[in-house]
């Protein structure tokens, strides 16, 4: 199959020459581990003591990565991308929150970003994460099968309306929702959760997607007993494929716990596994659709053969490709001129909110072996592209 994702004029034909040297500037400080560091810190602090940094955060880091502070924000950057044919996914991704009134929120913000979706070919998606809608520990306790008191009981039936709640309204509107993925030991208790909500509306198609981490060496068997659930019951299945993005977290949780770390040995491993899902669900579109979900080009250039051996159309709409906003555009624009279905990440929220979310992937580019110096070298080649016009 034939490289597209070196064609660097693609990649960034949306991207003035400043907004180019801006994201050469951002990635040459993130290739920079320390400096990933001091940054981390210095910001956390200037947010926590409330110093004017939210300026230089937005002009900066966050426009590179996010669409902007509120939904409406978002909407230049949606309608521009999808004149490349690439989609949106609006990400409200404001995190680590406790309260009900602030779960509350989350979920009348999900709600919107559904209605927002049915109005709008460009977004296809809407999407939140569990603990947006709930306490961390709520889910943690109920995967440990631990009793739950009844105020915790109370509070647990308010997660699973919410739940319910915009999942009914996505089926109503027949809009695809994904539900993100997060660390193993609140993992359980989310996945029974969202498969409750498969059972209920994914009776025609796949209309609830939960999301397989698959660094982690037990998914493709999840997935497949999820399928002899789903065969038996008579629903679909729709599954976001990621590789995972809470590794360090997850590896140091299990030594200090002393268990078995859920993630598999090796990058690799992680690799093989993350296709043997891919070719899994691709063998079982009849009931299955692939949110793939992947900066990786080689595991996308597969995805792309193993469709073009089976005969499955590019633009087939139980497959999708997706990437985050600021990131493998080279992957995103070539996947979408050549005809395939592409989504973008979009984050939003407040400067401050959205942080944790600025702060992880950063973190993640830099953990990420030749993710950052990937994004660099393409920028450099369409740098030099632009210079020898």
């Amino acid at each position: 199959m034939e490289k597209i994702f070196d064609n660097t004029q693609v990649a960034f034909s949306l991207k003035s020459d400043t907004e180019l040297d801006r994201a050469y500037f951002l990635f040459k400080m993130i290739d920079s581990q320390p400096l990933v560091r001091i940054g981390t810190a210095v910001t956390n602090f200037a947010i926590k003591a409330n110093l004017p940094v939210e300026g230089l955060i937005r002009a900066t880091v966050f426009d590179h990565f996010c669409g902007g502070i509120n939904e409406n924000d978002c909407i230049t950057v949606v309608d521009k991308m999808f004149t490349k044919g690439v989609s949106s996914v609006l990400d409200y991704s404001v995190e680590g929150k406790e309260e009900e009134e602030q779960f509350d929120a989350a979920l009348q913000m999900t709600l919107k970003t559904v209605e927002f979706a049915k109005e709008r070919l460009a977004i296809p998606f809407a999407v939140f994460k569990p603990t947006g809608f709930g306490r961390f520990e709520l889910y943690e306790k109920l995967g440990e099968k631990k009793t739950l008191t009844p105020e915790e009981q109370a509070e647990w039936d308010r997660v699973v309306a919410r739940f319910d709640r915009v999942c009914s309204e996505a089926h109503k509107k027949d809009v695809a929702l994904l539900i993100d993925g997060e660390e193993s030991w609140m993992q359980d208790a989310a996945d029974d959760l969202v498969t409750e909500m498969m059972r209920k509306y994914n009776k025609e198609k796949a209309i609830v997607f939960n999301t397989l981490q698959m660094y982690r060496w037990d998914r493709l068997d999840y997935l497949k007993n999820l399928h002899e659930v789903a065969k038996k019951e008579g629903f679909f299945i729709g599954m976001k494929l990621v590789r995972g993005a809470y590794m360090e977290k997850e590896n140091d949780r299990a030594k200090e716990k002393n268990y078995v770390s859920p993630i598999c040995v090796s990058k690799e491993a992680t690799d093989i596994n993350y296709d043997a899902a891919v070719d899994y669900m691709l063998a079982h579109l009849d009931m299955m659709s692939i949110f793939a979900g992947t900066h990786n080009e080689l595991s996308s250039y597969k995805l792309m053969e193993a469709m073009n051996a089976k005969g499955v159309a590019k633009n087939d709409n139980k497959i999708w490709f997706g990437q985050l906003y600021g990131m493998s555009d080279n992957i995103s624009y070539n996947l979408a001129e050549n005809g395939y279905n592409v989504a973008k990440y979009l984050p939003f929220g407040p400067v401050k909110d959205v942080m944790p979310y600025l702060i992880r992937r950063a973190e993640e580019n830099t953990s990420v072996a030749g993710q950052t110096s990937r994004e660099l070298s393409m920028i450099k080649a369409e740098r030099k592209r632009r210079k020898g016009k």
